[in-house]
């Protein structure tokens, strides 16, 4: 585990809490963004960077440890080889001008997802992107990039497989926290709040595992236009409630007092 990932508390949050530990971010309708302008939908790309520039920044003012971004879904490889191609060309351009700016602001910039499927030059801007940020402690930084939320729990149940192949580990002790202790992300804490912008209600095979308690915000703004006040907004309505993962309310008063 990284000196991070230490430094964030893996307690539980019951009750209010104004802010969350961990945000979790699916980035959509930057396609659409451009269409309605009459534009080519990588535009719309092109103008979700800034977003996540503003929503990395915010994250840092506002005391987020973690923030996750679906960049690339393993579903994406669907789309117009076109769009795809530029997908990654505007990946490997992020890898390249932006990293630096992270390292600067103390961010630690993890990718998450199955990237053998990338092309060598992307794994090699990946490996010494991570090298670099490693040490850093203002934010997490996780960019799910070919992932997919089965792919994770996939490839949790196959390291546990080997190792009840190799006499490690028997069928039998295997539980939910050695699945979880095998997964993406296992050394941070679960996601607390998860956002979509794009009008979409429905996780799509995003840490289909991790976001079991996450509290789930839905918006109709695109994300290229999800600036810091639709942010706050999110927020705001996490503030509101309160998580009680499966006590009722009165329990989780009693523990807030006790």
């Amino acid at each position: 585990m990284s000196s991070t990932a230490q430094d964030i508390s893996s307690e539980g949050r019951d009750g209010y809490v104004s802010t969350p530990r961990h945000v979790a971010i699916i980035m959509d309708g930057n396609g659409r963004w451009a269409q309605k302008r009459h534009l080519p939908r990588f535009a719309g790309h092109k103008a979700g960077v800034e977003a996540v520039r503003e929503v990395v920044k915010a994250c840092g003012e506002k005391g987020v440890q973690v923030l996750t971004l679906f960049a690339f879904s393993s579903e994406n490889w669907r789309r117009p080889q076109k769009e795809v191609g530029l997908l990654m060309d505007l990946f490997l351009t992020a890898l390249e001008h932006e990293v630096k700016k992270l390292h600067k602001n103390e961010v630690q910039l993890r990718i998450i997802g199955d990237t053998s499927a990338f092309p060598d030059k992307i794994c090699k801007r990946i490996e010494q992107a991570e090298a670099l940020t490693a040490g850093n402690h203002q934010l997490v930084l996780n960019i799910a990039a070919n992932y997919g939320g089965k792919w994770d729990i996939t490839q949790a149940v196959q390291q546990l497989a080997h190792k009840v192949q190799q006499g490690e580990l028997t069928p039998e002790q295997i539980d939910d926290e050695h699945i979880a202790g095998h997964l993406s992300m296992h050394d941070l804490p679960e996601p607390d709040l998860f956002i979509r912008t794009g009008g979409e209600q429905r996780i799509s095979n995003f840490l289909i595992w991790q976001l079991a308690y996450s509290e789930l915000y839905f918006t109709d703004v695109l994300w290229p236009d999800f600036d810091r006040n639709e942010f706050d907004k999110a927020l705001a309505s996490f503030a509101r409630r309160q998580r009680r993962f499966g006590r009722t309310g009165d329990q989780v008063e009693q523990l807030k007092h006790a």
